[in-house]
């Protein structure tokens, strides 16, 4: 296994870092222990969760996730031995059932933090983040922003970063990053930074061979500011793992089980998918192995979050931190690119 150091701190993290999502919809407490178990032993100490885990979200099974790497770290003993990232959620229709107050006031944040670290049986977090922004922009997949008139959003970053702050002197906190944000709200977080507002370290966005909006700004931020991506949906929701191509629709399978999770099913992103997985065969690849390494090898990747429902996969994701692409692949996979830019949607 590879690392990097997170931006600005002396925390190494693991290159492949061990996304949880799944665990308590589509992945048991022990199956969640069993991938902790074998990712931490394979040397991806990194860690990812979030308070609105798991997805898709229900007020039934919120904060299971968390709960589940708190049981570990007490069986276990391993706490130390980890590099743990959370997130609080923002305000949207799927946050309900969290709390009625979703913007994120000093209160929200207080709220949030205690109840992240209880459920994930911690004393601190080493990186918190904000899952999306509070105000509306393009996250989740959205690829070009839009007006909206009567925008009630007024804004807030300096408060946003005293409250966050506050923990970080508590020590409940050791660094904080973003998630799903734009060029212009990371740079209003770093702008608003000072000797008593903790610095962005990272951010964690979409990345795949699927989506590279990252590169049209976000990539000259990380790279002029010292931030740290941590690519989400690396294999697009499984899409570029190739087991749904020709129409397939494995059992159990996330695009099986939740159908409207299609950001990634357009007819476009199948094209390309086919163009990709062609390549692949060429190299002696997996479709698999080529969309992972490809994000890897990315020069703003801090880390590349993967996810999976099983050790087969889980095995293959976390190899591929010892793949490298050539220059003569690099090039093909930016042809296709070329040929059929960003098709997600």
């Amino acid at each position: 296994m590879e690392y990097n150091l997170l931006p600005g701190t002396d925390i190494e993290v693991s290159k492949i870092c061990l996304g949880t999502m799944t665990w308590g919809r589509q992945n048991t407490e022990a199956e969640g222990h069993e991938q902790m178990d074998y990712a931490l032993a394979q040397g991806v100490n990194f860690f990812d969760t979030a308070e609105l885990y798991p997805i898709p979200p229900r007020a039934e099974e919120q904060g299971d996730t968390e709960r589940f790497i708190g049981t570990w770290f007490k069986k276990t003993g391993n706490r130390e031995k980890v590099i743990l990232a959370s997130k609080i959620a923002g305000p949207a229709a799927f946050t309900q059932h969290i709390r009625t107050d979703k913007s994120y006031s000093k209160k929200t944040i207080d709220q949030a933090v205690e109840n992240n670290l209880k459920r994930l049986q911690t004393d601190y977090m080493d990186l918190y983040q904000i899952h999306w922004p509070e105000r509306p922009t393009n996250f989740f997949g959205k690829r070009g922003y839009s007006y909206q008139r009567g925008e009630v959003w007024q804004q807030n970053f300096e408060e946003v970063l005293d409250a966050l702050g506050g923990h970080v002197k508590k020590g409940n906190i050791r660094y904080i990053g973003l998630s799903n944000e734009t060029p212009w709200g990371t740079m209003h977080f770093l702008n608003a930074a000072s000797s008593e507002r903790p610095r962005v370290r990272t951010i964690q966005n979409p990345y795949s061979l699927l989506n590279r909006t990252f590169e049209v700004g976000n990539a000259e931020v990380c790279h002029r500011e010292n931030i740290g991506l941590l690519a989400y949906s690396p294999l697009a929701f499984g899409v570029l793992s190739g087991k749904y191509r020709g129409g397939k629709q494995p059992e159990k399978a996330r695009l099986t089980l939740f159908p409207h999770y299609d950001r990634y099913s357009s007819d476009p992103c199948l094209k390309a998918v086919e163009a990709y997985h062609d390549l692949a065969e060429k190299q002696g690849l997996t479709l698999t192995q080529l969309a992972l390494a490809f994000v890897n090898d990315r020069p703003f990747m801090t880390s590349n979050i993967i996810g999976a429902t099983n050790l087969t996969q889980l095995k293959e994701n976390i190899d591929t931190a010892s793949i490298k692409l050539s220059d003569e692949v690099l090039k093909a996979i930016n042809e296709i690119h070329e040929a059929i830019p960003n098709p997600s949607t």
